[in-house]
């Protein structure tokens, strides 16, 4: 799929309020520590489904994957939180750049959730993951853009 239609499809989902289910709050949390969960949570509702439907594709992807990996892909997002951008700041800012410290935040989001992760302690694994680093990164990547 294009990077275009990935956009759109996000964007459509995120228009949708819904919580995830208590069932894919179980499995994430299985697979987190309690402060990634903690980071999970702050994560808009629309992010945290997102990034359940990226983590699972990621698991079919990639059986093997570790807890580590797996909360990587949980969290290849988190550092957007930081923005404070709602669903069409992201529009603006996916669209015209890093032209204001808000949109500048939003684009190192990568940067931005591995420091956190860091900082709660996460699995250099799982940190290098969101950085775009190490060797399932690729497959979160086509995970992420399905």
């Amino acid at each position: 799929m294009s990077r275009r239609g990935h956009l759109v499809r996000r964007f459509a989902g995120s228009l949708s309020r819904r919580a995830p289910s208590s069932a894919d709050v179980v499995w994430a949390s299985e697979h987190l520590s309690a402060e990634e969960c903690a980071l999970w949570a702050s994560m808009p509702v629309t992010d945290r489904r997102h990034s359940l439907a990226v983590a699972r594709r990621f698991v079919v992807a990639r059986p093997a994957a570790s807890t580590a990996e797996i909360a990587g892909a949980l969290l290849h997002d988190v550092g957007k939180v930081e923005s404070r951008l709602g669903t069409f700041g992201r529009v603006v800012a996916t669209l015209v750049g890093p032209r204001t410290d808000r949109f500048r935040t939003y684009h190192r989001h990568e940067e931005i959730g591995a420091r956190m992760l860091a900082d709660a302690g996460s699995d250099p694994m799982t940190v290098d993951l969101v950085c775009g680093r190490g060797p399932a990164a690729a497959t979160l990547r086509a995970a992420d853009d399905l």
